[in-house]
């Protein structure tokens, strides 16, 4: 059944044991998505969809002495706010968004618009994934690799299918400062899922990984995306990839498989968290496969706005520089926590390809993880201190630990005041 919106192909589907059509639910290649009025025309006297023809209601007149919420709106968020108004507020959005998608491939070395998909945030593609793909009823499933993103799990749950879970295996090296943890994908373990259970339609493999900062090789997915006798898709969420060495992006193999699915977000590198848009990266059957799928107008003008603007050759000039800083301070805040071993503090495990480090925190007497330990350092942080820091004692193989995002230079001197401090108490 060829999918609408697609154009015939005479190329070659690579590996050869891949088809879309048996990876995607047959309602969802038989569905004609909404038409919505911005899919045909975009400009002239639009009286087609039901629009205020009149424009927006938010009054412009705005000064510093106005309050927002109990506080004064300085200059700078008026002229923002201006600027937002000035938009076309009450028209719907483009729903295609060309120019965002052109940026991103571009961005990402990929060869067209049509290998890019925009979401609300990466949490609607991995939702839309497993609705197009997987079967509710709980026959058919996927495959996780813990310890990774609670929302993969969360997602499964609401669909009403299937985890198979596969947990990342954590081996032990000797590095500066003592002994580390390793974390990787046990592809031979991975494989015997596979040959276990045919029904698993979806591999999801985060890298660098949420919450270990550890880059998956592009060999181990390559091993599993050459693997006949899976027959899905391989999705590789690569949130904080921009944080990894170069080169490190799956996005690369694209071109040569379609049977992979690369997700990427504003949210990190960019700095753009609350505009909530996520971007998967595919070959163009899967990209129009969700495009057919998603919402109407699923990304916002203001917020479609702002990515443009973030995706200017400027901005990703100035993304960079800030990036470069965040993984200088990386470094500098992973040594400065190594200073604390005496308290209890063992060095970061994972590797550091992310935007944050994963501190065990041992017994006071002993050298285990001590998770009551980890969990009254988290709060009393928090509720004490001032200093939110998140608890990942519970996630597999992460026994005792903290999650502490990379701050400002400022930021990263409290966080190790203020640990010493608590760790000092218990």
């Amino acid at each position: 059944m060829p999918i609408l919106g697609l154009a015939p192909s005479s190329t070659p589907i690579k590996p050869a044991h891949f088809d879309i059509e048996r990876v995607i639910r047959p309602n969802i290649l038989a569905l004609h998505p909404y038409r919505c009025a911005r899919d045909d025309y975009s400009s002239g006297i639009l009286l087609d969809a039901n629009e205020n023809a009149l424009g927006h209601s938010i009054s412009p007149e705005l000064s510093p002495d106005t309050k927002s919420n109990g506080h004064a709106v300085p200059a700078p968020e008026i002229d923002a706010l201006e600027s937002t108004l000035d938009l076309d507020l009450h028209r719907y959005p483009d729903p295609s968004h060309p120019l965002i998608k052109s940026r991103i491939a571009s961005l990402r070395g990929l060869p067209s618009t049509d290998h890019v998909f925009l979401g609300v945030g990466s949490d609607e593609v991995i939702d839309l994934l497993m609705r197009v793909c997987v079967k509710p009823g709980g026959e058919e499933k996927i495959l996780t690799t813990p310890p990774t993103y609670g929302m993969y799990g969360v997602c499964a749950q609401v669909n009403d299918i299937g985890v198979v879970k596969v947990n990342l295996e954590l081996g032990a090296e000797q590095g500066e400062g003592g002994e580390k943890g390793r974390f990787s994908v046990k592809v031979d373990e991975v494989k015997k899922a596979i040959d276990a259970d045919p029904k698993i339609k979806l591999i999801f493999l985060c890298s660098p990984g949420n919450p270990t900062g550890t880059l998956v090789s592009l060999k181990s997915v390559r091993e599993i995306l050459d693997y006949e006798p899976f027959k899905g898709i391989v999705i590789v969420d690569e949130a904080y990839i921009d944080f990894a060495p170069t080169g490190s992006s799956a996005a690369s193999l694209i071109p040569e498989y379609a049977n992979l699915c690369v997700m990427q977000t504003l949210s990190k590198s960019f700095g753009l968290a609350a505009i909530r848009v996520g971007v998967a990266l595919a070959q163009p059957p899967l990209i129009q496969i969700l495009t057919n799928t998603k919402a109407p107008y699923n990304i916002s003008t203001p917020t479609a706005h702002l990515a443009l603007r973030a995706l200017s050759p400027a901005s990703i000039t100035s993304m960079h520089t800030k990036l470069n800083a965040l993984i200088s301070s990386r470094s500098s805040l992973l040594q400065t926590i190594s200073s604390l071993a005496p308290l209890g503090v063992r060095q970061a495990i994972g590797e550091q390809d992310a935007n944050f480090l994963m501190i065990p925190i041992l017994e006071k007497e002993g050298g285990k993880p001590d998770n009551k330990r980890a969990q009254n350092v988290y709060k009393t942080m928090a509720e004490e201190e001032g200093v939110v820091v998140r608890y990942r004692g519970g996630e597999a193989g992460c026994e005792g630990c903290l999650r502490i995002t990379v701050g400002s230079e400022e930021e990263n001197k409290v966080v190790v005041e203020k640990l010493k401090k608590t760790l000092e108490m218990f």
